[in-house]
């Protein structure tokens, strides 16, 4: 039985302990025991600690009955006393964001009686699961809520109540727990089973802050950071709303109305280069030349309406097919043909074959691309 020293200290970063065994595992790795031990294996959506033990680096921890059995990528002799250090700073990350998890869902149970229903802790971001919706506002309310316990450096303890005392908790737990149950506690905000390692006062939280939010599976799912990983997260913010003020020049409490100015810009230029193409497709038209042949068109940046609209009109002044191509020799080509004469649906697998091509449609019209050079497609056509 390996001694769990993450529940007596979550705050215990080094250690001596005891190999009671060690065994090959994965190649390359071994799986170590140890008496005692200060790494948390992965539980409760938290993710396992790292570190090392002596001179070997553990990469992995999982519980297995009553032994914590650490995987490292050397091995170890039984018997021998090592020194065990935790990534500490990973650890205090992952205690900071499970605790301000534990501020909101706390919460959200409390002021709205939501139920946390999943949670996941990755690497930028936790992800939380509530079986109720909520609006805007009771989210800011949450989050201005949690911020204030946190300011208030509430302590927060965990120990595991007897049978007769947990039978009189009101607590959050996911599973139907009836033994050995671990109880989180910050004082005046929530009561929840947990394994994991907490923070002891919410102050070492720092902040929490939720990024985003969206319905899921009849109730909501919450994007929230906290701690250094908050801060982090508004520094990779606070430098892309730098660049975007800059590029805009304007100030950055502004660059979102500098945003939606550049949009509004955007559209009308779009709305302006429709126009424009459709005029010069109109001109266009009137120069296509009379042919009982094939008619075989080229034209620079071309969308896919002026592609179909010039393939249209062709059509009205050639008795074979005519084909429209907009791009280059390097980059290839985009084309829509149409044919008034040809069964251009039976025709296109013999085109893209002796052009390098794919693409399909209908009898009257098809559309794709190829890589066959300028030459090569006149050669076909003519």
């Amino acid at each position: 039985m390996t001694t769990k020293l993450y529940d007596q200290d979550s705050h215990c970063q080094t250690f001596s302990a005891t190999v009671l065994s060690c065994s090959p595992g994965e190649p390359g790795k071994w799986h170590v025991v140890l008496d005692q031990t200060a790494f948390f294996p992965e539980g409760g959506g938290q993710p396992a600690d790292q570190g090392t033990l002596d001179q070997v680096h553990v990469l992995d921890v999982r519980e297995k009955g009553d032994a914590i059995i650490h995987i490292a990528d050397g091995p170890l002799t039984p018997g021998q006393t090592v020194t065990g250090n935790l990534d500490w700073p990973l650890r205090f990350r992952r205690m900071q964001c499970h605790s301000g998890e534990h501020v909101l869902s706390g919460l959200a149970h409390r002021l709205y009686g939501c139920t946390n229903v999943g949670f996941h802790m990755g690497e930028q971001e936790v992800i939380l699961d509530f079986d109720k919706e909520l609006t805007p506002d009771q989210l800011t309310t949450i989050e201005t809520l949690a911020n204030q316990i946190i300011t208030e450096n509430r302590p927060v303890t965990a120990e595991y109540p007897p049978p007769e005392v947990l039978n009189t908790l009101d607590y959050r737990s996911k599973l139907d727990l009836t033994e050995n149950v671990r109880i989180v506690t910050i004082s005046e905000c929530d009561v929840c089973a947990c394994c994991a390692p907490h923070v002891n006062h919410t102050g070492e939280i720092g902040l929490v802050k939720l990024v985003d939010a969206m319905r899921h599976r009849g109730g909501i799912r919450l994007w929230m950071v906290a701690g250094q990983l908050a801060l982090e997260d508004y520094r990779v913010k606070q430098e892309n709303i730098a660049a975007i003020s800059a590029a805009l020049s304007v100030k950055q409490p502004h660059a979102a109305q500098g945003v939606a100015r550049l949009k509004q810009e955007l559209q009308d230029l779009t709305f302006a280069l429709k126009e424009a193409r459709q005029a010069l497709m109109a001109e266009k038209r009137k120069t296509l030349p009379q042919t009982e042949g094939n008619l075989c068109l080229f034209e620079d940046n071309l969308d896919a309406d002026s592609l179909r609209t010039l393939a249209n009109a062709g059509m009205e002044t050639c008795g074979g097919i005519c084909a429209v191509f907009s791009g280059s020799d390097q980059d290839g080509y985009r084309y829509v043909m149409g044919s008034k004469t040809v069964d251009l649906r039976a025709k296109s697998k013999e085109i893209n074959q002796a052009l390098r091509g794919k693409g399909g449609g209908q009898p009257t019209m098809i559309q794709g691309s190829l890589t066959a050079n300028r030459e090569a497609i006149l050669a076909y056509f003519c």
